[in-house]
């Protein structure tokens, strides 16, 4: 008898137990070996130093890295929240207003989405140019006071590479809410109706309540994306001018492949994998507040 209580007790273990296991070989143990190689001075290749929290001294004190953080948080504005806030405009007004070839238009929005990081990178490398076909058009449109050398200039640098990111996010958040709004019942849009509520009114009593989750999942994402964003910072201003884009994805890789500092660039991705689980538990405990 006691030995079927404990075949019953740990037979949903043995369930998940394959995926603990790869989960723990492919995300755990490197996270462990990161943090143990934050404690060393190491360049890669020869002996490691044991220098304990030196590396953790040095990126309190260094505003490179500071500055990295900082650029990491304003990007969240444009990676998460104007891609939502659009995102949500979109899906609400594909509720209201259907047109002919919607889909269509869905699958553009998202596009970018199936498109390599490289490729947008470049491709918004020559759209951003001083020459590119951005200055061109305010040229041709007699605005020549706002062409720029936008991923040049230290003021503009950061909110051109942000757009990047909003232009290729707001597919992602589309979908997501697109899905959430064909699960709300339409009996519930009846009701509103009934009771004379506007299409205002039905969106903020209605539709964004019932998007919660979905609001969760893309915020998590998005803001995820924006943390450790790397590769359309290094295809298009590696960091520049100056550290005007430097972020802690590009701080690690320099450290790691470029300086030979690879337990600072092990504590720099250290700290930033916390901030990264810090937030996304703190969104995610928001969101399941709102559905208690």
């Amino acid at each position: 008898m006691t030995w079927r209580r404990l075949r019953r007790a740990i037979t949903p273990y043995l369930y998940i137990a394959p995926t603990i296991a790869i989960f723990s070989l492919l995300v755990l143990l490197p996270f462990v070996q990161t943090a143990w190689l934050s404690f060393f001075e190491w360049d890669g290749i020869g002996d490691q130093t044991w220098i304990g929290l030196d590396n953790y001294r040095d990126i309190w004190n260094d505003p490179v890295v500071h500055s990295a953080f900082v650029h990491a948080f304003v990007l969240i504005i444009f990676f998460s929240v104007i891609p939502i806030a659009i995102a949500l405009g979109l899906a609400a007004t594909s509720m209201i207003a259907r047109v002919r070839g919607d889909g269509f238009l869905r699958t553009m929005i998202f596009l970018p989405q199936v498109i390599s990081t490289v490729v947008v990178g470049v491709t918004w490398n020559w759209i951003l140019a001083p020459d590119g076909p951005l200055n061109q058009v305010l040229g041709w449109l007699h605005l020549g006071f706002l062409q720029h050398n936008w991923l040049g200039d230290f003021t503009w640098t950061l909110p051109a590479v942000g757009t990047i990111g909003t232009w290729g996010l707001i597919g992602l958040c589309v979908a997501l809410f697109v899905a959430g709004i064909q699960t709300i019942p339409k009996s519930l849009y009846d009701a509103a109706n009934v009771d004379g509520a506007g299409r205002i009114r039905e969106f903020f009593a209605i539709t964004l309540p019932s998007l919660r989750g979905e609001i969760a999942v893309a915020a998590t994402l998005t803001v995820v994306g924006a943390l450790r964003v790397f590769d359309i910072i290094f295809v298009t201003t590696r960091g520049g001018p100056g550290t005007a884009t430097i972020t802690p994805g590009i701080i690690v890789y320099t450290r790691a492949f470029g300086d030979g500092r690879v337990g600072s660039a092990c504590a720099v991705g250290l700290i930033l994998a916390i901030v990264i689980f810090v937030l996304a538990l703190v969104i995610n405990t928001i969101a399941d507040r709102g559905r208690a």
